[in-house]
């Protein structure tokens, strides 16, 4: 009796490290679905639009090495310390916005990285009042024809939120 007791334990345990440290390794090496989320939010005391960006790390990695035709080595001792110049610019290329009809250029403030992604701040400035927004964002598009880019957006207490694709890359919001 005691072999068998042992024995069932011993495949408890067996299937439990299985299940806590095995599959979840598996199913988390890399992702297969690609989503960016753009956080807008107008801060009228500030007269400013706060825009956090969020993306997987491996995925601004991938599409700005090969753009770049450099090897950032993004969370590593190799990082490169440039970098906020490739994000920058990449941030420029593939992100316009319009407020109240007319174009406007964002600051970058900067990035953070945790876990696995990469979180962007930008700003609009000298906004005096947000009526509409219109978004252009082909981030990652290129590089991932299944990219989609979700756009959240706070102005006083109206929440509005729109999914943006490769095939479909351009929104209005209207306040």
């Amino acid at each position: 009796m005691k072999n068998n007791n042992s024995f069932k334990i011993n495949m408890k345990f067996k299937k439990t490290y299985l299940l806590l440290f095995i599959i979840p390794l598996l199913s988390f090496s890399t992702h297969k679905y690609y989503l960016s989320l753009t956080q807008i939010e107008y801060r009228s005391d500030l007269k400013s639009v706060q825009i956090t960006i969020n993306v997987f790390m491996d995925d601004i990695e991938e599409a700005l090495n090969k753009d770049n035709n450099i090897d950032l080595q993004l969370t590593t001792k190799k990082e490169l310390k440039n970098n906020d110049v490739y994000f920058k610019e990449y941030l420029e290329k593939k992100l316009h916005f319009k407020v109240n009809n007319t174009n406007k250029n964002f600051t970058y403030i900067g990035k953070e990285y945790d876990a696995d992604l990469v979180f962007f701040y930008l700003e609009i400035e000298n906004v005096e009042n947000l009526k509409t927004i219109e978004i252009e964002n082909k981030i990652l598009t290129t590089h991932f024809p299944k990219q989609q880019n979700l756009i959240k957006s706070k102005v006083g207490k109206k929440h509005k939120s729109i999914l943006l694709t490769a095939k479909n890359d351009k929104g209005l919001l209207k306040f």
